[in-house]
């Protein structure tokens, strides 16, 4: 479904396994998660990357302007989903 949710996210150094849990919660449950990190593609920790991979999530990392159009093209795929950003 569509939905809008508040991801209490300030910037990328925010990012972790306890953040992106409202991701590993959304049903039906997404196949990949686009991450917006602001102006510029920030690098987040590998542990958390591994972590969401290992749920079956793959991530994709973008600065948001790029993480939007990333998000729009997979939806017009019909993939399941979700972006979190964090605005430039």
């Amino acid at each position: 479904p569509r939905s809008i949710l508040q991801w209490n996210v300030g910037s990328h150094r925010d990012i972790s396994h306890e953040s992106l849990s409202l991701f590993r919660l959304l049903e039906p449950q997404i196949e990949i998660l686009v991450l917006g990190t602001g102006d510029r593609v920030e690098r987040l920790h590998p542990t958390t990357l591994k972590q969401m991979r290992e749920c079956g999530i793959a991530v994709e990392v973008q600065d948001t302007a790029n993480a939007c159009a990333t998000f729009n093209f997979l939806m017009n795929e019909r993939r399941v989903v979700a972006a979190g950003l964090i605005p430039p």
